[in-house]
């Protein structure tokens, strides 16, 4: 399987180098000089255990995460006896120093999820207290956009983002990642996230601080939000799992099918495969993974950038066994953590190419945990990635009714994409 930080040839690699080289002099952000008062990602993580109270050892982050319980004390009986916060208040700005810590450079793919939670931290956070009774957890990655096609390993990276929008319980932050190259910043990616306010023990639902509006700027992000809310929930009530589809997937869905009609026969059931054509049941690919306790968050919990990581390697080379080529990701939406993954559990991942449309492929990665005592399956998330190549691709044809039913999905994540973008 291929690597996501293989994202050009090798030999466009060794052209650039790992090395302190005159690539890595141009891709050494003056802002990252050495004297320089600013957040490095590698403290983040520290930064977050000490407002949780976690341990890096295993032993005594056990006993940390125990203790936490006592917190609950603290905790507002309602969003009214908490101060409202500022969008500055949890602006974090943290440099990745690329250039200069060649150590760095096989990490920095997850880092980015760090930097999400202390910015929800920062919002929620209370100077009085020693240790935050919140625990925040990611419920949904709204949108991933990609602003650029290629990731450099020796160029330094920063990340900025703030809350945007909040609700009693619930913060949306958006982040947006720059890197350093010939001599100035370059957009990255874009991204948004939904988190949640839980309690101690991560049982019940928490308050938060209310947002306060300081611009008209700032009310504009905030109606932004309030927008991406409610077009949220209208995906979740029009969701093919709950209701019929239009009339025009209706539509779609039976021309599809009699385009696939052997024309010799009078009969449903003799199809043929379209020219140019892949059937869906051909174009999946799965995988297994073990969940190691060095994969686990604050929370004991396997790490929600572990499970993402996995599901878009997964994706990524099922995108480019299909195409022939090797892909690049356009965007990343709607994957909604549905259930925590405890360590030790065994990860199933499913990959499935479920739309394509000129050089784009859609593809669906759904992961669940398997209970081995039980043998029970339960569905902790579902991935949607979408990713384009440099030729056109074949088209993808359902049989059965199900796989048109994530046709007909895979077609709505594909548009709400190229409209978002457009």
């Amino acid at each position: 399987m291929f690597s996501p930080r293989v994202l050009k040839s090798a030999s466009s690699l060794m052209c650039r180098g790992f090395s302190t080289g005159q690539m890595c002099r141009q891709g050494k952000a003056p802002d990252m000089a050495e004297g320089n008062t600013f957040l490095l990602v590698s403290n983040v993580r520290n930064r977050l255990r000490e407002i949780v109270g976690a341990s890096t050892n295993w032993k005594d982050h056990q006993q940390a995460l125990a203790e936490r319980a006592s917190l609950s004390q603290y905790l507002a009986q309602s969003q009214d006896e908490l101060p409202a916060k500022t969008m500055k208040d949890s602006a974090i700005e943290a440099h990745l120093p690329l250039c200069t810590q060649p150590a760095l450079r096989e990490k920095y793919l997850n880092y980015h999820n760090s930097v999400r939670l202390l910015i929800c931290y920062s919002h929620t956070w209370n100077k009085e207290l020693k240790r935050s009774p919140l625990s925040i957890v990611t419920a949904l990655v709204d949108k991933i956009d990609m602003r650029k096609n290629i990731i450099y390993p020796d160029c330094d990276i920063k990340f900025t983002g703030h809350v945007t929008w909040v609700g009693k319980t619930s913060i949306e932050a958006k982040m947006h990642m720059s890197q350093y190259h010939d001599g100035a910043y370059t957009d990255v990616l874009d991204a948004t996230f939904v988190m949640v306010a839980r309690d101690p023990e991560n049982k019940r639902a928490a308050f938060i601080n209310p947002l306060k509006l300081e611009s008209p700027e700032e009310d504009a992000i905030f109606q932004q939000g309030e927008i991406n809310k409610t077009r949220r929930v209208e995906l979740s009530t029009a969701s093919l799992l709950k209701v019929a589809p239009t009339d025009e997937g209706r539509t779609l869905i039976h021309n599809l099918f009699l385009n696939t009609l052997d024309t010799r026969t009078v009969s449903f059931r003799s199809r043929i495969l379209p020219p140019n054509s892949v059937w869906m049941e051909d174009a999946k690919m799965k995988g297994l993974e073990i969940c190691h306790p060095q994969e686990r968050n604050i929370f004991n919990r396997i790490f929600g950038g572990f499970l993402m990581r996995k599901a878009y390697e997964l994706g990524w080379a099922n995108a480019c066994a299909f195409a022939g080529c090797r892909p690049t990701l356009v965007a990343v939406d709607d994957i909604v953590f549905r259930k925590p993954v405890e360590i030790g559990s065994l990860l199933l991942l499913s990959s499935q190419v479920c739309y394509t449309e000129g050089m784009h492929i859609q593809v669906r990665v759904h992961t669940e945990v398997l209970d081995p005592l039980t043998r029970q399956h339960s569905t902790t998330n579902v991935f949607h990635f979408t990713f384009r190549v440099e030729k056109d691709i074949p088209a993808i044809v359902p049989q059965s009714y199900g796989e048109s039913m994530l046709y007909l999905d895979g077609k709505r994540h594909f548009d709400e994409t190229m409209r978002s973008q457009g």
